[in-house]
């Protein structure tokens, strides 16, 4: 019986420190924030919470298996960071770029198609997990891309200070 009380005592008081580690490590997203570059032609669009909320989640469910915190496990030099994004050809540096590479990607440098070996709609027969996504889903998945390097600069795609 004791031993029940010791088990509740500590995870009561680890779900107290987790609900108080989230709590303190929770950024605002003000409308800042959630501007982001909607084509090539720099016009923004500002995403709402419940959008970049569902994009988070596309994302854990699509694509952080090989793109955690915004590295690439099968090519480390090039991950989602801004700069990569942004050198890539064509750019990806916007919601209408990543939208067009998350249909039908190509290399970094643009000149091969890839959607045999990287996760796209076009290849939803062999990667069933962008079977059911929609263009609103590809939308939402894009600016979350985007809105992680602004919220976690120190992190995101190997951080800041790692380029």
């Amino acid at each position: 019986m004791l031993k029940r009380y010791f088990w509740l005592a500590v995870a009561t008081v680890f779900f107290t420190f987790q609900l108080f580690v989230t709590q303190a490590n929770a950024v605002e997203l003000t409308k800042e924030l959630r501007t982001l570059r909607l084509n090539e032609q720099g016009d923004t669009v500002v995403l709402s919470e419940k959008q970049l909320q569902k994009g988070k989640e596309l994302f854990n469910y699509a694509c952080a298996q090989c793109h955690a915190l915004g590295m690439t496990k099968t090519n480390p030099d090039v991950n989602l960071s801004p700069a990569t994004l942004a050198g890539a050809y064509p750019s990806r540096d916007n919601i209408e770029a990543l939208i067009s590479f998350m249909k039908n990607p190509t290399t970094y440098d643009g000149l091969e198609e890839i959607s045999e070996t990287h996760p796209s709609t076009k290849s939803a027969d062999i990667f069933t997990k962008m079977r059911n996504l929609s263009d609103d889903d590809l939308y939402d998945l894009a600016g979350y891309l985007l809105l992680e390097p602004k919220v976690r600069p120190e992190q995101w795609g190997g951080g800041k200070y790692l380029r």
